[in-house]
């Protein structure tokens, strides 16, 4: 997805309603700022511009001067940029389209053409790390020199890095064309066979797809939650031999792939796409495992207030604490607007900007995505977000998340277009900080009653990203380990699974009542260029309430240090844009910081679901 970051899941918010909103007054974003339509003027001459500029990129590429470099790098960094800008807004346009229409034949052409017009670009990426390798004293020589090429140092010496681990130029053309129908295609295959997966829920007709399945763990009724978890386990085991032959083929494709491009292994290559240090990564997990009674203890707490012995895996998301009130789309617009300019009057007036603008699509409909994204238009200098507003507090959160990735977005504006391109550990920075403000102000204002709801969606939201993420980790690494020495039946693929969620759930969750088939459902897993999809939400989550924390001790002057802080974060490394705030990643304690927030939640909802247990008895 071009340019897209945010909450696209599978499982809607729907179930945590307040009630269902009404579908007066929810706006539709406004795309023809950007361009009026695929067949406008507009759009056609972005896109021969594009491919006029990647002929010129190549042509560029292909005539290094045996003299004076300065010059010709100037001019490889601004085609570089003007490139990478045009094919994302492109790229992005298309997706936009394309996801409130996804039976828009024509936007999903359109997302195809431009895939196949930003193909040339990619091979430039290849012959330009080549071509500074070729020359690379003189190129530190000229960041230590030159100012117009000192400003990119950051970016060219990332590139000099990853041409250590590229194969010939061919080869890696073969690579891309070889994805389209091979790695690539086993992660449609994923998506076909997922998503037209379905059962008989009641009678001899009605049909439930495993999505509205899994919809289902969102049911007060748990009778109605464990029919909905046993018919999808069921309905994965009819489908999971194309799963497995799926994920067998992705991971031996990135197998292969990391071994011809000289990675050590998928976590290496991980380690370097998110910028950080294998030392920090450790010390993120390390301090994730610690963290893992808190976890536990919020689990049987949760089954308290259920009236369960212990929770299944189909109650991790079952509604506790009451709905909570309802909000209508003009109160979430003027809380948000409210409470993003009691942080940052700037980030308060882009907000207005972006409903003003009709930058939200916030009206669920037939052929619109589920979850949320924002997605940006960087040749247009504009955003826009998705989301299906459901009068929750969880839909007001959530979009109060996506405003949080477009601020990101306008603070890095004005940069050359590589610096605007950050690690995804660094991405949910700023999502996350965003909708701390709005969590931490609303839980502050509420009665006990509507308090433990909140909590516990919140705590309901971390869990996933603290618990299950750590049990998606250590399941992949197992895949890749099994996976060098061969094919991995979908058997195995279960019992891998099952450790990995004893392993970190522990005795939070049944035992007999977990999800063997997550593998099979959560489509992060056949992605044959990003393994480890899902670490960096960790890191995001543990950074952005660390800088919340931050920002609770310091008060309004630390307004101005976090868009400092934002700025960098496509302009240095994870480990480096850190230490400019004064956290050093690379070690537990500052990870223990960022989790003693959600431990300190933990001990507050445990205490009140033992206070409303006492009440029912």
């Amino acid at each position: 997805m071009a340019g897209s970051s945010g909450r696209g899941t599978a499982l809607s918010q729907a179930g945590q309603s307040a009630g269902e909103a009404s579908s007066q007054g929810l706006p539709r974003w406004d795309l023809d700022p950007i361009f009026p339509g695929f067949a406008s003027a507009e759009y056609s001459r972005a896109k021969a511009r594009l491919s006029a500029l990647s002929d010129e990129f190549l042509a560029h590429l292909a005539n290094l001067p045996a003299g004076e470099l300065g010059p010709w790098l100037a001019r490889a960094l601004a085609l570089e940029d003007e490139t990478g800008s045009l094919v994302e807004t492109l790229g992005s346009y298309a997706y936009a389209s394309y996801s409130v229409a996804t039976r828009d034949a024509a936007a999903l052409a359109q997302i195809n053409a431009i895939e196949a017009l930003g193909l040339p670009r990619k091979r430039a990426a290849v012959l330009f790390r080549n071509a500074l390798a070729s020359r690379r004293e003189e190129v530190e020589r000229l960041i230590e020199s030159d100012p117009a090429v000192s400003a990119y140092a950051f970016h060219l010496r990332e590139e000099l890095f990853f041409q250590t681990r590229q194969m010939a130029p061919e080869l890696e053309d073969l690579a891309e064309d070889l994805a389209r129908s091979g790695g690539d295609a086993w992660g449609r295959l994923q998506e076909a066979v997922s998503s037209n997966a379905s059962v008989l829920w009641s009678g001899a007709s009605e049909r439930k797809t495993v999505v509205e399945l899994r919809n289902l763990a969102y049911d007060p009724d748990r009778a109605v939650r464990e029919k909905a978890w046993r018919l999808e386990l069921g309905a994965w085991k009819e489908a999971e031999i194309p799963l497995a032959a799926a994920l067998n083929g992705v991971k031996g494709f990135a197998v292969t792939l990391n071994r011809r491009r000289g990675w050590e292994g998928a976590i290496d290559k991980s380690v370097h796409q998110a910028r950080i240090t294998r030392a920090t990564l450790d010390a993120l997990l390390g301090a994730m495992e610690e963290s893992l009674p808190a976890w536990r203890r919020y689990l049987k707490a949760k089954a308290r207030l259920l009236g369960v012995p212990s929770c299944a895996f189909y109650d991790i998301f079952a509604p506790v604490g009451g709905a909570g009130r309802g909000y209508g789309f003009e109160e979430a617009r003027d809380t948000i607007i409210d409470k993003f300019s009691s942080f940052d009057g700037g980030m308060g007036e882009f907000a207005r900007r972006a409903f003003d603008e009709s930058w939200i699509d916030a009206l669920p409909r037939e052929g619109k995505v589920g979850g949320a994204y924002c997605i940006d238009f960087p040749a247009a200098r504009v955003s826009r977000v998705l989301c299906n507003f459901d009068g929750s507090f969880s839909g007001l959160s959530t979009m109060a998340h996506e405003l949080g990735h477009a601020w990101h977005s306008e603070t890095v504006r004005g940069l050359p277009y590589v610096y605007t391109q950050y690690p995804m550990t660094l991405a949910e920075t700023a999502s996350i900080f965003a909708e701390t403000i709005v969590f931490e102000d609303a839980v502050r204002g509420a009665a006990p009653a509507e308090r433990i709801g909140l909590l516990e969606l919140h705590l309901q939201d971390a869990c996933q990203v603290i618990v299950d993420i750590l049990s998606r980790f250590r399941f992949e690494e197992a895949v890749f380990e099994r996976r060098a020495a061969g094919e991995i039946p979908p058997e195995e693929l279960c019992a891998l699974m099952l450790d990995a969620q004893n392993a970190t759930y522990g005795e939070g969750l049944d035992p007999e009542r977990l999800h063997p088939y997550m593998w099979a459902a959560k489509g992060h897993y056949y992605s044959p260029g990003l393994s480890f999809y899902n670490f960096p939400y960790a890191f995001g989550l543990l950074f952005g309430t660390g800088l919340y924390a931050r920002y609770a001790d310091e008060g309004p002057g630390f307004a101005e240090a976090y868009r400092r802080i934002l700025r960098r974060t496509g302009m240095a490394s994870a480990v480096e844009v850190t230490a400019e705030a004064g956290f050093n990643i690379e070690t537990r304690d500052f990870w223990r910081k960022g989790l003693s927030l959600f431990e300190r939640q933990i001990a507050e909802f445990e205490a009140l679901a033992s206070a409303s247990s006492r009440e029912v008895r």
